[in-house]
């Protein structure tokens, strides 16, 4: 079993990462600015934590064997972020990506595609952005996980595929469960194949 620091705990990615890590017995410490707001589950500690504040987050993830990040980019300093894992000495590093930066065609990012939706332009621009930053991360053995375009509720089946820069497809779009991405995301945790890189995970 292995200690994990998860930022973003109460989130719609981050409940259910915090689910599938409880249930494989990892021990986790759930960090959310509403701890109030993490569910009661096995080998989980909430705690308050605040990714604004770099020296008191650093302090929280001190002593762990990974931290995963599930924050909205567009409203987080990726470098401060960074840099409070750099700073509390945890070398494993896993972040919740976004489909946008994904090549749709060679060279051609989804979030350049046409009809890529207004609303979501900032957060996958501040994504892009964030991944920018890690691939010039010597320090860190981090991963960013892009989910398929569609990231939604749904069921836990076990049943996906994994990629590298490309967005995945299939006859009906692209999409991937929260549930089934805490599969994915988990797995590389007990099992590191994507160190200092990017993969994604579609149906």
């Amino acid at each position: 079993m292995t200690k994990v620091a998860l930022i973003g705990a109460s989130g719609q990615a981050g409940s259910r990462i915090l689910q599938e890590l409880s249930d494989r017995g990892h021990h986790v410490t759930a960090i959310a600015r509403h701890p109030d707001k993490i569910a009661a589950l096995p080998n989980v500690t909430a705690q308050r934590g605040d990714v604004a504040d770099g020296g008191a987050l650093a302090a929280l993830l001190r002593g762990h064997d990974a931290v995963v990040s599930s924050v909205h980019f567009s409203v987080t300093d990726p470098a401060a972020l960074i840099g409070a894992v750099r700073a509390s000495g945890v070398q494993r590093y896993l972040v919740v990506g976004g489909a946008g930066s994904l090549e749709v065609a060679p060279g051609v990012r989804l979030i350049d595609s046409p009809d890529f939706p207004e609303a979501y332009r900032a957060e996958a621009s501040a994504g892009a952005a964030f991944l920018d930053l890690l691939r010039g991360e010597t320090e860190l053995e981090w991963t960013f996980l892009s989910p398929s375009a569609m990231f939604v509720a749904g069921e836990r089946t076990g049943v996906f595929r994994l990629g590298k820069d490309t967005l995945l497809t299939n006859d009906g779009g692209s999409s991937i469960s929260f549930e089934d991405y805490a599969i994915a995301l988990v797995d590389e945790i007990e099992r590191p194949a994507h160190v200092r890189q990017r993969f994604t995970v579609g149906y």
